[in-house]
């Protein structure tokens, strides 16, 4: 009796046989045999991707795309083509062959039959063509394109018009490519295939979402459209009985909601557009996957709603799905992390009730998933999570579980894994109640250091701002740790980078590490000083104003130590010699923004510390450049907390005989 391997081999090695005799009989120059053997090719790949590989080996795109030029039988024409835009439907290597092959403009040209149904398979084909990213792109600037376009959206013929519409989804990506379609007219002929067949509304949902996203102009336009009856048209087709259109539909809603919220004033079409995406993450199929997505673009950023998707059960609801056990697809695993992280962004009660379903295990998996979005998704769900202060405090997300498959993120092959785990990493390590031995251990610091230096700009300011919470009420152990690394050259080169969010969570940073003890403050004048005269030589270039005012309180940790530190902060603000133009600090104290002028007032208050045997040279020495007399003037500051601060320094004056 023949074992299993042996039938498994001999079923494969038999079915191969049969794809090479039907590869064979595509070249015959017998109409009927070509007949035949393309519709056995299209039979056997339809849905079938190991066989569509198959025949992918064996040369069958050529040998069918040469049909299409070879001969002038409308069945061969419609086999032919039904063929390639199987090869091409939802298999990317099949639609890089069938593009390859030279088929696209044989396919096109099929258009121009006097035969329907040779038009109708051309059309399909190519429609199936143009679901993919690597379908050629139309210029509409081109006339030519447009003419062309139109002739397709006009067409009676349903298939060429819906092809029209999926040429708009796949190739409109620019805000000056919509204004160009909205002016031709694009609108008006796309919201008639809404009364159309099933496959004109889909490919014309699909279209309006393209024109109209992130373009409050281009929705002004549709909504004004019959006074508002197309947007209605397509708010009632979120309860259509086929899933795809009421998907399509819900997401055509969403970029609606998210480009142009005031449109989407009643609760109740708020609350129904979340309910239908929730109803439809359960769908099995492509709708599901994109259900996800479309959901977490929903409630993004929108506490209303992700509090009526946490009262609809959208928590539980989507770690039900999560936890089915069945292999996910990873659109759909995206999808549902990014919803979970959304939920989690704003509202306590989500974090409580997400992490109380015992998730951590799920989103652990994740981070080890072979997908870059995947594991960037429940990055920024465990970001999100870990906004919990009552759960961060219990330790949940400072296990070695957690922490070790997170740090070995940190050297992930995506730039967009290592930003997304460092988001994470940052909340978490704020939880100051425990030692991070862990994180520590698996040589957490030293990587974040690493990635301070990464090309990519968003690397660097986010592993910035990972060790700047590292640093925050840090033990001097920990901070001599860090330094001992990045040395005084690293930090200075840091905070003259040339971006300036990096060179803000750089001056951040720094203001964490000499905030405490006196000798936290030293760290600043290694190797002569060079870190302080990077922070004063920022300051003096004006600044944009968040980075003057982690600048400002770097200066003001720093005059909060000895004698001989408040004076190297005076040499900083008053070099000698000096210009007028430069004295930063009436700038600053003279900004809009109270953050700044509390900072530098803040800065003042430590230089003339009445306990400190200079402070009264120090205080003439700032009457003199005209700071005294400024924070006078400032006695009515708008900001409370400026002003509570200048009554300080006020009262200090009075100490040294100031009236």
């Amino acid at each position: 009796m023949p074992t299993t391997t042996s039938s498994s081999s001999s079923a494969a090695s038999s079915s191969g046989n049969r794809q090479a005799d039907v590869f064979s009989r595509l070249a015959s120059s017998d109409p009927e045999v070509k007949l035949k053997a393309l519709r056995e090719v299209k039979n056997q790949i339809i849905g079938n991707r190991t066989k569509k590989q198959s025949f992918l080996k064996l040369g069958a795109v050529p040998a069918i795309a040469s049909a299409l030029s070879e001969c002038d039988n409308s069945s061969i024409l419609v086999q032919s083509a039904a063929a390639l835009g199987s090869f091409a439907c939802g298999f990317e290597a099949g639609v890089q062959a069938v593009i390859d092959a030279g088929a696209f403009p044989r396919l096109l040209r099929l258009l121009t039959s006097s035969d329907e149904k040779v038009v109708d398979a051309g059309a399909r084909s190519l429609r199936m063509i143009f679901q993919s990213n690597q379908a050629p792109k139309y210029d509409f600037l081109q006339e030519k394109n447009m003419e062309f376009l139109f002739s397709l959206l006009n067409s009676e013929n349903e298939n060429v018009s819906g092809l029209g519409a999926s040429i708009i989804a796949h190739a409109c990506g620019t805000t000056v490519e919509q204004q160009l379609l909205c002016d031709a007219g694009v609108l008006e002929k796309l919201v008639i295939l809404l009364d159309g067949s099933l496959s004109q509304r889909e490919a014309c949902l699909e279209s309006l979402a393209t024109v109209l996203k992130s373009n409050p102009e281009a929705v002004s336009r549709f909504v004004g459209l019959e006074a508002g009856r197309y947007l209605s048209s397509v708010t009632e087709l979120t309860k259509d009985r086929y899933p795809r259109t009421r998907l399509l539909s819900c997401l055509c809603l969403v970029v609606i909601y998210n480009t142009s919220p005031s449109y989407f004033l009643n609760m109740g079409t708020k609350s129904s557009l979340v309910t239908t995406l929730l109803e439809l993450l359960n769908d099995p199929g492509q709708s599901g996957n994109e259900a996800a997505l479309g959901l977490s673009s929903l409630i993004a950023e929108k506490e209303d709603l992700q509090k009526l998707a946490y009262e609809a059960n959208a928590i539980k609801n989507i770690v039900d799905i999560l936890k089915t056990g069945s292999e996910l697809h990873p659109k759909r695993l995206q999808g549902l992390f990014l919803s979970l992280a959304e939920l989690c962004s704003k509202l306590e009660d989500c974090r409580c009730s997400f992490l109380s379903l015992e998730v951590l295990d799920l989103l652990v998996n994740a981070l080890r998933h072979k997908n870059a979005d995947v594991r960037t998704a429940a990055c920024i769900c465990f970001k999100n999570a870990a906004r919990s202060v009552k759960n961060l405090s219990a330790g949940r997300f400072t296990t070695d579980h957690v922490m070790l498959p997170l740090v070995q993120l940190l050297h992930d092959p995506s730039s967009a894994v290592q930003v997304a785990v460092l988001g994470a990493l940052s909340n978490i390590v704020l939880d100051f109640s425990s030692p991070k031995s862990t994180f520590i251990e698996y040589g957490g610091i030293k990587q974040l250091i690493e990635l301070s230096k990464s090309m990519d700009p968003n690397a660097r300011c986010s592993a910035l701002r990972a060790l700047r919470n590292l640093m925050f009420l840090a033990d001097n152990k920990r901070k001599e740790l860090f330094y001992s690394d990045v040395k005084a050259q690293g930090f200075a080169s840091l905070i003259s980078d040339p971006e300036p969010t990096v060179q803000e969570q750089a001056l951040a940073l720094l203001r964490n590490l000499v905030d405490g003890c006196i000798n936290s403050i030293e760290f600043v004048f290694d190797e002569d000083g060079l870190i302080l005269d990077s922070v004063a030589r920022q300051l003096r270039k004006a600044p944009q104003a968040q980075m003057a005012i982690q600048g400002m309180y770097v200066l003001t940790n720093v005059a909060s130590g000895t004698e001989l530190h408040k004076e190297a902060v005076m040499q900083q603000l008053f070099p000698q010699p000096q210009a007028e133009s430069n004295n930063f600090m009436l700038k600053f104290l003279q900004s809009h923004e109270s953050q700044l002028r509390s900072a530098t007032v803040w800065t003042v208050i430590n230089l003339i510390s009445p306990s400190s045997p200079g402070a009264l040279d120090r205080h003439v020495k700032l009457r003199n450049e005209g700071i005294i007399p400024q924070l006078k003037n400032m006695v009515n500051d708008a900001c409370l907390d400026v002003k509570i601060r200048i009554r300080t320094v006020l009262s200090q004056s009075m100490s040294f005989g100031d009236n």
